[in-house]
Formats: C-alpha cells, structure tokens, sequence
C-alpha cells in the first residue's frame, strides 16, 4: 500500500461516552472503552439497526483513544465509495473505526484493498472497531480471506432501548443540554413523534430553542402547540 496521509476527520464534540444513554448495552460500553484505551480486545464488530447509536459510539471510542494519547481514525463507508487509495497509511494508527462496513462489500477492488489493510494493521498490533447494520456472517462480503478476518475478534450486538429506556434517555439528553424534561412530556413524545433516536434529538434541539424564544416549560399544552407547527403528524 502506497505511502501517503490519510485523510483527516473531525471529532463530533457532542458523541462521547459521557453523551451516550446506555440503556442495556453497558457490557457492550465497557467493551469498547477497554479496547479504545488500549486494552481488551483487539477486534471488535459492532452491529445492530441503523439509527441506533453506532456511529456515535465509534466516535466515543476515537474521543477515548485520543485522551489515553493513542493515536485514531474514523472512516464512514457509505454507498458512494472513494477510491481505495483512502486507506492507505491508517494502518498506522493505534486504533482505526469503520463504520458501515456493509458498504465495502461485494465491490472486489475494495474489498482486496481493506483485506491488504487489515492484516498491515493488525501486524503492527493496533486495534480496529467496526460497525454494520448486520452480523459479519451476513455481510456479502466475496473474498472470503476477508469474511473470515471480519470474524475475529469480539462480535457485539447493541440492543434497542425499549420505550421505557426512550423516555430515560430523553430525560438524560435533556439535562446535557441544560433543561428538563419530564417522563410525562417523554411519553408524549414517544407516542406522537418518529420512535428513531436520532429523531428524538434532532428534536429536542428543536423544542430547547422553542422553549427559550417563547420562554415556556415543557408542558403537554406547549408540546401540543409546538408540534401542530411541524410536520411529524
């Protein structure tokens, strides 16, 4: 693999363990804190349905590596591929996050390019956190040297929050940006807004900046109101 510098990405403040509900996944969390500070395991395949929180527990682990002085990367896959020449020199960093590697496959070129990196990488003993929306076993993946790779290590499974972890979590969230929420209004939400997780925080931004301009608690009637103005019925 040719010598060059790797592309750069940006730390997403806001997508931190600390910003993250856990909800069952604990076991999970301490996991991925174990490996991104440079213990536990070296491999560790992170999968579940979109919208859940992958990408922001990828980041988490970037955020962790950093303040232990380790050196990282964050790369999403996505449908559109880059050339594969983006890979080359991560195979250097102590730990290197994939996202959405279902996106890699079945595309031959990339697919021996990702295989050439992750035995470089692993070679030098550095760490790699991967995500997918399904288990490696279901990943069409064709080189099967890769298929099998993509196997080791630890595989993980993060769980939905249920509604009742939901109403936590936006309670949770409500209090990082600095206002409340009750498990009433939670409720509310949960019943007439999108279900997602990345819905509800999108609109929790939405409902922080609608309560301080009309300077308004998060009462049932003000989330009554506010919601007749948007789209989400």
């Amino acid at each position: 693999m040719a010598e060059q510098l790797p592309l750069r990405f940006e730390f997403r403040a806001n997508q931190t363990f600390n910003d993250f509900f856990p909800g069952s996944n604990r076991e999970i969390i301490e996991h991925l804190q174990k490996s991104s500070s440079g213990d536990g395991e070296q491999q560790i395949f992170l999968w579940g349905e979109p919208g859940i929180g992958k990408s922001h527990l990828l980041q988490a682990c970037c955020h962790l590596a950093h303040n232990h002085g380790l050196s990282c990367f964050y790369f999403a896959f996505s449908p559109l591929l880059l050339d594969p020449a983006v890979l080359a020199g991560l195979d250097k960093f102590d730990l290197v996050c994939f996202d959405n590697i279902e996106y890699l496959a079945g595309g031959p070129v990339w697919e021996q390019a990702f295989f050439n990196f992750f035995n470089q990488h692993r070679s030098l003993g550095h760490r790699l956190i991967l995500s997918a929306s399904c288990s490696p076993n279901k990943l069409a993946i064709q080189l099967p040297d890769l298929k099998t790779r993509l196997n080791w290590g630890l595989t993980l499974n993060i769980k939905p929050l249920t509604d009742s972890d939901k109403i936590t979590a936006l309670s949770f969230k409500a209090e990082l940006m600095g206002f409340d929420i009750s498990p009433q209004a939670g409720r509310f939400l949960l019943t007439h807004c999108d279900r997602d997780i990345a819905s509800l925080w999108a609109l929790l931004e939405k409902l922080d900046q609608a309560s301080l301009a009309a300077k308004r608690k998060l009462t049932i009637p003000f989330l009554k109101k506010f919601l007749s103005t948007q789209i989400y019925e």
